[in-house]
Parts: C-alpha cells; sequence; structure tokens
C-alpha cells in the first residue's frame, strides 16, 4: 500500500468478520484527521449488533470525527481531508427500507446508488470505503436476500469503477484488486 497516493479513493470488500473495517482504518493511520462516515442504525434491542458498533467506536482513534446514520452522498460532496465510509452494506439495507423495497422490482434503489457512485467518482480527497461480498456463496432462498445480493454486487461493480483501488479481505488478509 505504500505506493497510494494521498487522495487516492478505495474500496475494501469482504466478507462477515473477514477484516474489513480493520483494514479500511489501517489505512488511514497516517490521516491527521479522519471523518468516519457510520451507516449503521442502532436498534437499542438488538445488544449483539450494538456491542458491534462499541467494538469499531472503540478501535477508531480519539481524533477521528464520528458522522453516524449519514447520507454518504449529500455528507461527501462537504468535502473533509480524510474520510472511511463503513459500511455500504447496511447503508442499501436502509435505502432498500426507506424505499419499501424489499417486494418492489430490481433497480427501485439505483437512483439512490447513482447519487452515491456520482458522488464517491466526484470525491477528490482521501476516501476508503467498506463494502460487504456477498456474491460467493449459495444463492439466497428468499426473494429479499436475492435481492439484497444482486443490488449489493452491482453496487459494488460501480464502487469499485469508480475507486482507484480496491481490495478482497479474506480471512484478514488484503488482496489488492486494482
Amino acid at each position: 500500500m505504500s505506493d497510494r497516493s494521498p487522495s487516492a479513493r478505495v474500496l475494501v470488500l469482504g466478507g462477515a468478520r473477514s477484516g474489513k473495517s480493520a483494514f479500511a482504518e489501517a489505512v488511514l493511520t497516517d490521516a491527521p484527521s479522519v471523518r468516519y462516515l457510520a451507516t449503521a442504525v442502532v436498534d437499542p434491542a438488538d445488544h449483539d449488533f450494538a456491542d458491534r458498533i462499541a467494538v469499531h467506536r472503540d478501535r477508531r482513534p480519539a481524533h477521528w470525527t464520528t458522522v453516524e446514520n449519514a447520507e454518504p452522498a449529500t455528507v461527501l460532496a462537504t468535502g473533509a481531508p480524510a474520510t472511511l465510509l463503513d459500511d455500504i452494506g447496511t447503508w442499501l439495507t436502509a435505502r432498500l427500507d426507506a424505499r419499501a423495497a424489499w417486494d418492489a422490482p430490481r433497480g427501485t434503489v439505483t437512483p439512490d446508488c447513482d447519487m452515491l457512485v456520482e458522488a464517491v467518482a466526484a470525491y477528490r480527497e482521501r476516501l476508503v470505503i467498506v463494502s460487504p461480498e456477498v456474491g460467493m456463496g449459495v444463492i439466497p432462498a428468499t426473494r429479499s436476500g436475492r435481492l439484497f445480493r444482486d443490488e449489493i454486487g452491482t453496487l459494488n461493480q460501480r464502487l469499485a469503477r469508480a475507486c482507484d483501488e480496491a481490495y478482497l479481505i479474506v480471512a484478514g488478509l488484503p488482496l489488492r484488486l486494482k
């Protein structure tokens, strides 16, 4: 990673518990300030998810600024010295919920995805994006599972084209794709 320019847009893909967030955070350890865009919406009744979020919070350096539950395209338009967006899968789930699109035709969230991809392509500061790679497993048994897999797969392809670098994290090990 030493050949990375300071303004590179980096996409970090990986499965659940692959180490993708930790890798993404390490990419920005030399940045004097970082804006962390957290897309998770906390459900106080979901203690397991709250614990996961706490681990992420505790791991971040104290000088990082956190923006929670944000619309990434809007926030990216404001610029910042460096930004980490974690994660696209949680954001996409919230967009599918907001548009009541779980039973709608594929592509219903395309306008949201278009805005995000355009914001990423236009972003000129350091940007690291974390997204799940879910297309390597079995075909989901439910329509909503297949919808999510298809939408995130298409979005990941578009983000990879808009980014300068892309990594796949497996078992905590990065594989540079681009």
